[in-house]
């Protein structure tokens, strides 16, 4: 028998581990799922929200078939040698995580299964190319995003992968003992905690659903017609044009290549050039996550350090009002506090926006970048360490193939590009709801009187930017010891 530790693939569909959990085993296939405290000190309400809808999704999948999903708490090093021990399991599968909490809880529980001499099999899964796979000449890793993408569009993908037969699954109920998991314990299938249960309050923005079947309905739909709109219309944030398919992938609710395959039948069924150019430019953002991921797997402080580090360190302003400002959107920028208020009510954040709101807060306020990342990590459904830090860095001018420190948005004339009808900024920010657009994208410009007039509720810009844009560079400028 073996074991299949679930983590962040929690699907039965196109999960290469668990698949090979059951070629490989002699008897049926026992799923496992551990709540452990060491990674959800670092969790947040909106992601446990969803990490709960989706273990739901998941066991009623393995319901469906005659089997269970094992739920236990505790460290994993210890709950998983004891559960293989419990259910005679020769072997234990687990699709292979990339950040570096993910590794040093994989190597403690490699090494705890080698004492009981249980076999270890962790699977590269969440990847089409797994790290290491993709390499210049010289180093271990691309860290442009140019080079990476030849090779990685250029490379064969796997097809998707069938699940496990009914067959090939057991009933945990049945083939191990009837002690309850609830406290990390014995092999009893265990219950779903709330998130009190957990020790967390309800999260401020409503969740999305994540499961099987909405992950699955999102990619159909999006696959079908949005996909051929994609290289003209994802920079638009009042638009409906992105997948949405990124809190999926933080959970593994789809997996990698049932999505290509999606993309590769859009392609076939694609009548113009414009529509083809469309599923690249979708192909290009799946292989920027994997390009992150392949950096973070060779460089776990990404999520701490600069991944280029400058000759004198940047001397960061981080002006306490200022950064909360920033966090509650009442910065006078409008694009920038929709976005921020986006992320308050959606957990949620429309890409182009996410980088208006971080060259905000690294430039025009000079706030350390790792402000940004932890107060996004908290509410972002779709928080993934890789995708995030890299982000962030970007913005900061710090990262790989990062945005030039001299390349500084202005977020009034983002505004008027990508939201020229200010519909995305009336959304979400009431108080310009019936504001003209003009006199949104030139709020900075207005008189006091008039802006009172337009909208007495909304702050003024609490920093001029034409300013902030050269302190910012100025600052950048002693940082790389390059200042006259």
């Amino acid at each position: 028998m073996n074991l299949h530790w679930h983590r962040r693939d929690l699907r039965g569909p196109d999960n290469r581990a668990l698949a090979r959990a059951a070629t490989t085993a002699e008897d049926a296939v026992v799923p496992v799922f551990v709540l452990d405290p060491t990674v959800l000190e670092h969790a947040s309400p909106i992601r446990v929200a969803c990490l709960l809808e989706a273990l739901e999704s998941l066991r009623a999948w393995y319901r469906e078939r005659g089997s269970d999903l094992v739920i236990a708490r505790g460290e994993a090093s210890a709950v998983i040698p004891r559960l293989a021990d419990e259910y005679g399991a020769d072997a234990v599968t687990w699709a292979e995580d990339y950040s570096g909490l993910a590794a040093d809880r994989d190597r403690a529980v490699t090494a705890a299964l080698e004492d009981r001499e249980i076999e270890p099999r962790p699977v590269h899964d969440a990847l089409h190319h797994e790290p290491g796979s993709i390499t210049p000449n010289q180093g271990d890793h691309y860290s442009v995003f140019s080079y990476f993408w030849k090779k990685w569009r250029d490379r064969d993908k796997r097809d998707p992968v069938d699940a496990p037969a009914a067959s090939e699954l057991a009933d945990p109920s049945v083939d191990g003992a009837d002690a309850s998991t609830d406290a990390g314990t014995g092999t009893g299938t265990g219950s779903i905690p709330s998130l009190a249960d957990l020790g967390f309050e309800e999260p401020e923005a409503t969740p999305p659903t994540v499961t099987r079947a909405a992950a699955r309905e999102r990619l159909e739909s999006f696959c079908s017609e949005p996909i051929y709109r994609y290289d003209e219309t994802r920079d638009d944030p009042a638009a409906d044009a992105t997948s949405r398919l990124s809190v999926h992938h933080k959970w593994g609710t789809i997996g990698p290549r049932e999505e290509y395959a999606a993309t590769e039948r859009a392609l076939e069924a694609a009548e113009t050039e414009a529509q083809r150019e469309g599923v690249t430019a979708f192909r290009r953002q799946l292989a920027f996550h994997e390009f992150y991921t392949h950096i973070l797997a060779f460089n776990p402080a990404l999520v701490a350090e600069d991944f280029t580090a400058y000759e004198n360190g940047i001397d960061w302003r981080n002006d306490s009002d200022e950064l909360a400002a920033w966090k509650a959107g009442r910065t006078g920028y409008p694009i920038v506090d929709a976005g921020m208020r986006q992320l308050l009510t959606e957990g949620w954040v429309h890409n182009r926006v996410r980088m208006i709101v971080a060259s905000f807060l690294t430039a025009d306020l000079l706030v350390d970048w790792r402000e940004g990342y932890d107060w996004y990590r908290r509410h972002l459904a779709d928080h993934e360490s890789a995708n995030d830090a890299a982000g962030w860095q970007w913005a900061a001018s710090t990262g790989p193939d990062a945005q030039p420190y001299f390349r500084v948005f202005n977020p009034m004339k983002q505004g008027r590009e990508y939201d020229p009808d200010a519909e995305y900024i009336r959304k979400y920010v009431p108080e310009l709801a019936d504001a003209d657009p003009d006199a949104i994208h030139d709020w900075h410009e207005l008189s006091a009187d008039r802006r009172a007039a337009v909208a007495p509720d909304y702050p003024a810009p609490i920093v001029d930017h034409a300013e902030r844009r050269e302190r910012a560079i100025a600052a950048f400028e002693r940082a790389r010891g390059s200042e006259s």
